[in-house]
């Protein structure tokens, strides 16, 4: 299974154009489910979400922010909304939002969505979120990361998948608030990429970023998943980054994607099987 996670940049920057790279780089992965951050839907309109499963004929689901007016000042558009999704090439069975904790000054509404993915034998619990950003947000993100863990805790068991946790933490590996994820027995997928592979998700290479932070580069995208189920089911196989460079001259988001290859169990079902009977 070909999970992603990727924050899109929200309607910053020429997000006409962008749009078309973005689909362009999802088009490519052939992802069989991808978490959203900084999705853009407009009043009564267009939602990118859903632009983007009907092109890439996925299934989709989306949660708005409940508080979006400090976005909307930043592009002077009220009309435009902004939240999280999640495209699925199996059906969606369940859903729950979480409205993470944070204080009146820095609430832009930011969420953490799960939903139930149906897929054969073994519904995969799947989460994408969003944390607040800012180096001066370290405590709020502690507190948020431990309102995602109790949230997984809650949603994510009932089937032999492990639960996939994926986003935008905007925290670098070994920040405190990630510890928290690794108490709750979450395993960053990064561990089994390639020694030396490009990393950094907020990466000074793009131009976008470049104008923005003058900072080093880092890796603040994650995909975590729990332990193991029955056959190894949910094990990571492979993780690398994608939309790290321009698609036809246009940088697709401020952020690179994070690709994460999970066994998927097929193996294990052939065999259970027998000799002469596929898996199904």
């Amino acid at each position: 299974m070909r999970v992603v996670t990727w924050n899109l940049w929200w309607r910053f920057g020429p997000w006409a154009e962008r749009r078309k790279a973005i689909l362009g780089v999802l088009r490519e992965l052939e992802p069989d489910v991808v978490g959203l951050q900084e999705v853009w839907a407009v009043d009564g309109g267009e939602n990118l979400a859903e632009w983007l499963a009907r092109d890439l004929g996925l299934h989709w689901a989306w949660a708005p922010s409940p508080a979006p007016e400090r976005w909307q000042r930043r592009i002077g558009d009220d009309t435009v909304g902004i939240g999280t999704a999640v495209l699925s090439r199996r059906p969606v069975v369940a859903r729950a939002v979480l409205r993470l904790p944070v204080p009146g000054e820095l609430d832009d509404g930011r969420l953490a969505l799960h939903t139930l993915l149906d897929a054969p034998g073994h519904p995969v619990p799947f989460f994408t979120v969003h944390l607040t950003s800012g180096a001066h947000a370290r405590a709020v993100r502690r507190e948020q990361a431990a309102a995602l863990a109790e949230f997984v805790a809650a949603h994510g068991h009932g089937t032999g998948h492990p639960p996939v946790v994926t986003g935008d933490f905007n925290a670098r590996p070994g920040a405190p608030e990630l510890g928290l994820l690794r108490a709750a027995r979450l395993r960053d997928a990064w561990e089994f990429a390639e020694p030396g592979a490009p990393s950094g998700t907020w990466d000074t290479a793009n131009p976008y970023v470049a104008r923005a932070d003058g900072g080093p580069s880092a890796r603040i995208d994650y995909v975590h998943v729990g332990p193991p189920g029955p056959g190894g089911l949910g094990r990571v196989r492979a993780v690398r980054r994608a939309g790290d460079g321009p698609v036809d001259g246009v940088w697709p988001s401020d952020h690179a994607a994070v690709v994460a290859d999970l066994d998927d169990g097929r193996a294990v079902r052939a065999s259970a099987a027998g000799p002469g009977r596929p898996g199904r």
